[in-house]
């Protein structure tokens, strides 16, 4: 099983009623959310670990996991409030209005960790989630806890605007998290935010020096590689009429997990020697997964029947 832990939130999108008035819709989101979303639609066991409410918002968040086959059994509920992100939209570009403090999602402390059950085989980790305490700090105390025996995967889903003031610390608990990690996965920009200018495939081995074994770069439109100790492996975007790049990332991540799943390898040892054809393959599943989730609005990352 694949435990994705991090964010889950409602992102309330403007709308315009029947009678004409402008009115918000909620939807479900959150990138780790979106990524536990995808897996269990690819097929692969996935669970999802978050601290979420449960007042009627969280009710959403708990429905949408289970319609997706995802397992919400590990999930920390409480009466706090829900995570909401309004959205506005301005010739087509999105700004957020994030309401946040005191609930269930940010005050998720190490007390509510759970006890993992031995079918858990790889554990995901990215996102917002790993900005602002407490949630941050318990979510880095999971993976310390769990790297040692488990596989882990980080994908910092880096957003600068909602690090500004925090951004030391944040880049303090990054580093750590991926040198704990054994896959790290980074889009171009960012790597460049980590690691400054140069060529990808040099800043990703400069990652893989940090600890992990396996870093996959997603290069947008033209395809994603990944990088070893040894290997260099490339595939090229699914070619696809773009309609926007919400949750193109996240799916990303769930196509690999699957496929590392599906050959076998999540384990200490499998991640540590994957061949070309299995990294191929992974590569090839995110990104066939993620050409599927950009061409349609929104994070709908495809059934493994739509590829």
């Amino acid at each position: 099983m694949i435990l994705s832990c991090g964010e889950a939130l409602i992102d309330m999108l403007p709308r315009e009623s029947t009678a004409g008035e402008a009115c918000f819709a909620p939807y479900a989101g959150g990138a780790v959310f979106n990524t536990a979303i995808a897996l269990g639609r690819l097929g692969a066991p996935s669970a999802f670990f978050s601290g979420v409410s449960t007042d009627m918002l969280g009710e959403i968040l708990a429905d949408t996991l289970e319609a997706s086959k995802v397992d919400t059994s590990l999930m920390a509920r409480s009466a706090r409030p829900t995570t909401v992100a309004f959205v506005k939209l301005v010739n087509g570009q999105a700004t957020y209005a994030f309401y946040d403090e005191g609930t269930a999602g940010r005050m998720l402390s190490v007390d509510q960790l759970p006890a993992l059950p031995a079918e858990v085989d790889a554990l995901f980790f990215g996102g917002i989630s790993l900005v602002n305490d407490p949630a941050a700090s318990t979510y880095e105390a999971l993976q310390a806890r769990e790297a040692p025996a488990r596989v882990t995967m980080i994908d910092p889903n880096i957003r600068p605007g909602f690090i500004a003031g925090k951004e030391a610390e944040y880049r303090a608990r990054i580093e750590r998290m991926i040198a704990r990690a054994d896959l790290v996965k980074l889009s171009d920009e960012d790597l460049h935010w980590l690691m400054g200018d140069g060529d990808l495939s040099a800043l990703a081995r400069d990652i893989l020096a940090k600890g992990p074994k396996v870093v996959f770069i997603t290069e947008g439109a033209a395809g994603a590689r990944a990088v070893t100790a040894t290997q260099d492996r490339f595939v090229a975007a699914t070619k696809v009429t773009v309609a926007d790049t919400v949750g193109a990332g996240d799916t990303f991540n769930a196509g690999v997990l699957a496929a590392l799943h599906e050959a076998g390898a999540l384990s200490k040892a499998g991640v540590a020697a994957l061949s070309d054809a299995v990294l191929d393959t992974a590569l090839s599943l995110g990104t066939r997964s993620a050409a599927v989730t950009v061409s349609r609005a929104g994070a709908n990352p495809p059934w493994r029947h739509e590829l």
